[in-house]
């Protein structure tokens, strides 16, 4: 039988309290359970696993070493949204500071090879948002595929929320236009 809302918070809030005061194995079984998720915002924003995977152990380490900052304002899995988020763009000022190349997904040869496969539409989907713009992604990825409103998102992403809906629109825009051309990721930006 699945554990009710209210005890899913009070054990999370149990491991938070644990953790807090150093118990390494109750980090470990928080992060456990939202690594996953983690991972999952860094990698669409980022459309690169390698990269995806850094911003998450980086994320995960800033978690533990702010945990006495967390208040419990918001959801421990919002609070850590928001630490990947900010590991994402520090990545990018800083390789945009080196003038390093980001891959893309869409340019990944084997991408494209299997794209045709049993999750070919999904496929092409994951491949379309990996190329919209950097900020309008970014936008899309909080707010379509992980829930977040408008001004979360805003606030997340350190913009307006006036910005945050014109890149919204702008994403949702692009994605209809590549998908309806049947472009996905062979097409390029």
């Amino acid at each position: 039988m699945p554990m009710a809302a209210t005890e899913v918070d009070r054990d999370e809030a149990e491991r938070l309290r644990r953790a807090r005061a150093g118990d390494a194995p109750a980090f470990e079984s928080l992060y456990r359970e939202h690594v996953g998720r983690v991972y999952a915002v860094c990698l669409r924003m980022t459309a690169d696993p390698a990269q995806a995977e850094e911003c998450t152990q980086r994320a995960f380490i800033q978690a533990w070493r702010r945990l006495a900052d967390f208040r419990g304002a918001s959801r421990f899995g919002t609070w850590l949204h928001r630490i990947a988020v900010n590991e994402v763009l520090g990545s990018r000022r800083s390789a945009n500071r080196d003038g390093a190349l980001l891959r893309s997904v869409g340019d990944d040869e084997e991408a494209r090879d299997g794209m045709r496969d049993d999750a070919g539409i999904a496929m092409d989907l994951e491949q379309a948002i990996a190329r919209l713009p950097e900020r309008a992604r970014h936008v899309f990825v909080l707010i379509a595929v992980h829930g977040y409103t408008h001004a979360e998102a805003a606030g997340m992403l350190g913009v307006t929320d006036g910005t945050c809906k014109a890149q919204y629109h702008r994403a949702r825009g692009l994605l209809c236009e590549w998908l309806d051309a049947g472009e996905g990721a062979t097409a390029h930006a």
